[in-house]
Order: structure tokens, then C-alpha cells, then sequence
């Protein structure tokens, strides 16, 4: 039975280790390469071509993030399992929206991990419990926020515009320039539109124009 291939990927040696020392136990699971950053992670994942890649967030040269995003461009077929300290959703729904198939803490369980690894070596998604738990506390919010009137329509032309090209992660000069308009009326739009959909932050921002399918991942 052929194995499934995995990519290491953390800036942290004991780390690495201890993910390789947990998959020789397995059966069906291999380690066949480490990387230290996001940047050798894309190197090493070009050459071996691995089925799943373990990618942590903070590294050196190239953060997971873009590495993910990266891999997730030029190597489709890659999964990718982004294994961090961090699960808050500040962290979960850009990784997502970078083609991640699953989220793993560091804090789970070796059975997670494994489970996690064959889990979308099959084509699936996965989920530690704790952002699953995350997730559906954030549909509730947003189930909450729909039984208010929605305030999009409200927007003018332009704060839709600008809206759409701030959830895309584009600038504020970048907008201005797209727009030819200048930077301090983008801000306006930003702050006017921001106020009527009462959006507090970039990341809210981001998910509502998801939810109403101003933006796919």
C-alpha cells in the first residue's frame, strides 16, 4: 500500500522531530522532507511533490500563510494542514481563504494530527474541534446579524466598489489608483461604509463581503 507522502514544515527543529518520530509510527503515513520557512517549503514541495503538507504560520523569509496560498496556486493537488499555536479567528479565515484543507492546533492530540492528515488525503476538510467550535459561533453571529435589516443597500456606488477591493486585501492607494480618486476620499468611503454596515475591522469585513458573495475563495 503506497503511503501517504508529508512535507514538514515548521522553523522549529524539535518540532520537526517530533512530527517525524510521530508519523514512523505509523503505517500508512511518511515523512519525506522538512522545511524551515514558507519560501523552502515551495522549493522542496516543486522537487518531491509531497500529497500533504504540514505548514506552520510563523516562520522566516515566508510566512505559512503565503506559502499555503503559494502552494495552493502552483500545486493544486498538494493539500495542505496548517499546524499552529494560534486559533483564534483572526488566524482561521485567512488561512482558509488561502486554500487550506485543514487547521490543526499544536495542541491537539497526536491521533488528531494523523486523522487530519489521511482526512484530506482523501479530499475531505478538517477541523480541530476548538475552530470548529469557532466556525459555528461565527455563523451564529452572522445568523444573528441577519435577522437585522441588512444595511448593503444603503451603500453608494463607490463604497460597494471600495468595499469589494478592501476584502480582496488591496490598499487603500492601491484602491486610490484603481479608482483615480485619492487616498483620503477612499478613507472616507472606508469609514462611511464601515459605519453603515457597522464593521468594526478589516477581518469582519472580510467575512461579510463573503457571506454576501461580494468575494469566493
Amino acid at each position: 500500500m503506497a503511503k501517504i507522502r508529508v512535507l514538514v514544515t515548521d522553523d522549529h527543529a524539535i518540532v520537526r522531530d517530533g512530527i517525524r518520530a510521530l508519523l514512523a509510527l505509523t503505517e500508512d503515513i511518511e515523512a519525506v522532507g522538512e522545511a524551515t520557512n514558507g519560501r523552502e517549503a515551495l522549493e522542496i514541495a516543486a522537487k518531491l511533490r509531497p500529497n500533504v503538507v504540514l505548514m506552520d504560520l510563523v516562520m522566516p523569509l515566508m510566512d505559512g500563510l503565503e506559502a499555503t496560498r503559494r502552494i495552493n496556486k502552483e500545486f493544486p493537488e498538494i493539500k495542505v494542514i496548517v499546524l499552529t499555536q494560534y486559533d483564534d479567528s483572526e488566524h482561521v479565515f485567512p488561512v482558509i481563504e488561502a486554500g487550506a484543507s485543514g487547521f490543526v492546533s499544536k495542541a491537539a492530540a497526536s491521533s488528531e494530527l494523523t486523522s487530519a492528515i489521511r482526512c484530506v488525503y482523501r479530499g475531505d476538510s478538517f477541523l480541530s474541534p476548538s475552530v470548529a467550535r469557532l466556525m459555528v459561533e461565527d455563523y451564529r453571529q452572522i445568523a444573528r446579524a441577519d435577522r437585522n435589516k441588512d444595511a448593503f443597500e444603503q451603500l453608494t456606488d463607490r463604497e460597494r466598489e471600495t468595499l469589494k477591493m478592501l476584502a480582496e486585501g488591496r490598499s487603500v492607494h492601491e484602491i486610490a489608483r484603481i479608482l483615480a480618486i485619492s487616498p483620503k476620499t477612499v478613507e472616507r468611503h472606508k469609514t462611511n461604509l464601515m459605519g453603515k454596515l457597522h464593521i468594526h475591522n478589516r477581518l469582519d469585513l472580510f467575512k461579510y463581503a463573503l457571506r454576501k458573495g461580494i468575494i469566493s475563495v
